[in-house]
């Protein structure tokens, strides 16, 4: 009897990913880089159209390596569900952002595991990647595809394996990131195994999923906390008039004890504002406070307020209000040399400066349109001399590797630097 891990390993398996964005894209390459058939399902239509017509919109993906598998027929989209039917192997790679009281938005995992429900079969391995809390795994689609008495690791396989991708990072990539795999069995571990060194080059077994989930939480709370602290340093630093860049700098030349995080504007993007929450919340339905999490996430959104008044202070410096100032924000991506503007700073700075009367632009190389909260679009404008010289202060928020930071000091009159770019003091 041929089993679903010996159809893996023989490579004839065939895969399905749900959700081709920044996870799932990525992801779906490197398996078909590694031979295996794969299908990626997502509801929107123009990345169904864009993967199918041999084009990228990630930025880590390039448009050759979408048009070269799927002319080798071994990378296609489609919004049809009804392709999981003649799929072995489903990964989920949903959002699961937070809801408008930071409570788990859960709805994209339900809704794919509903779907993977109408056209599940004997032998079908389903993986979760989506971020979430420990128990989601069991909770929310084990139940789901245990039905007429199946059972995981004999009728079907089910896991989680969180996702480690970090946008922009040319050096840790999803085949060369270590990869944690939790199962609920060792049969199921086993074959999740098998699937994933098509595109992983190691492999990490955990005991469960809820293990792996948490493993997921750990790293980015790990994260958050720790740039929550150094965020409350660089506050502390000043108002004691000292430069907190030096004191980092120098601290960070003990070789043993401490590890240097970098403090600025605030958290952004996809993780780390948002998983310790799902954490935080988990534990708050069993009469637990997460006081370090919790902390952490008051200063850290604390942060574009800060900087908003910083902004404040160097107009009076001049002797200028915020009300009518021409203002420039340099980067509004929530890091260095990608897109992604979820949950940047700069979005909270920017509406900061806004509600004060203050004339607000921005530029971003990778930005080109901006939506506001408020439904408005700003248009990046483009970086001259005069666009920089006309400004009445320019903030320094993402540290984009293609500005010129000696041209934008020489030209910018009063510059607000939240991330050291310039050498200067917070």
């Amino acid at each position: 009897m041929i089993t679903l891990k010996n159809k893996i390993e023989s490579g004839d398996a065939r895969l399905a990913v749900i959700g081709m964005g920044y996870v799932g894209l990525p992801l779906a390459i490197e398996f078909a880089r590694g031979g295996i058939d794969t299908t990626g399902v997502d509801v929107t239509q123009e990345k169904v159209r864009q993967i199918n017509a041999g084009s990228s919109y990630i930025g880590d993906v390039p448009d050759s390596d979408v048009a070269k598998f799927v002319t080798a027929g071994t990378l296609r989209a489609t919004s049809d569900f009804a392709v999981l039917a003649d799929c072995d192997c489903v990964i989920i790679c949903v959002p699961t952002p937070l809801g408008k009281t930071k409570d788990p938005d859960i709805s994209y995992i339900v809704a794919a595991c509903d779907e993977i429900a109408k056209y599940a079969h004997p032998d079908m391995l389903v993986v979760l990647e989506s971020t979430t809390y420990p128990g989601s795994t069991e909770e929310l689609i084990l139940p789901r595809l245990n039905v007429d008495g199946a059972k995981a690791g004999e009728d079907f396989f089910l896991a989680f394996s969180p996702e480690r991708v970090d946008p922009g990072n040319k050096t840790w990539t999803v085949r060369n990131t270590p990869k944690v795999i939790g199962g609920m069995t060792p049969a199921c571990i086993e074959t999740a195994t098998a699937l994933y060194s098509y595109a992983i080059d190691c492999v990490v077994p955990v005991s469960s999923p809820a293990a792996a989930e948490m493993v997921k939480l750990l790293e980015n709370t790990f994260r958050a906390v720790n740039i929550g602290l150094v965020n409350e340093i660089s506050l502390i630093c000043d108002r004691l008039g000292l430069n907190v860049w030096e004191i980092i700098e120098a601290a960070a030349t003990k070789p043993f004890g401490f590890t240097a995080f970098q403090p600025g504007p605030g958290l952004g993007g996809h993780c780390l504002p948002i998983d310790p929450l799902y954490l935080s919340w988990k534990m708050r339905g069993m009469n637990y406070e997460t006081r370090f999490i919790d902390l952490a996430d008051k200063i850290n959104t604390s942060l574009p307020h800060h900087w908003v008044e910083k902004v404040q202070d160097e107009l009076n410096e001049q002797g200028k209000a915020v009300k009518g100032a021409k203002v420039l924000i340099l980067g509004v991506a929530y890091k260095a040399d990608v897109s992604d503007v979820r949950e940047s700073p700069a979005l909270y700075i920017i509406e900061g400066l806004r509600r004060k009367g203050a004339k607000v632009v921005y530029n971003d190389p990778h930005v080109p349109t901006l939506q506001l909260e408020s439904g408005e679009q700003l248009v990046s404008v483009e970086l001259t001399a005069s666009q920089m010289q006309d400004s009445d202060c320019a903030v320094i928020v993402t540290t984009h590797s293609s500005y010129d930071w000696e041209r934008i000091a020489s030209n910018c009159p009063h510059i607000v630097d939240t991330r050291n770019a310039l050498g200067s003091s917070i």
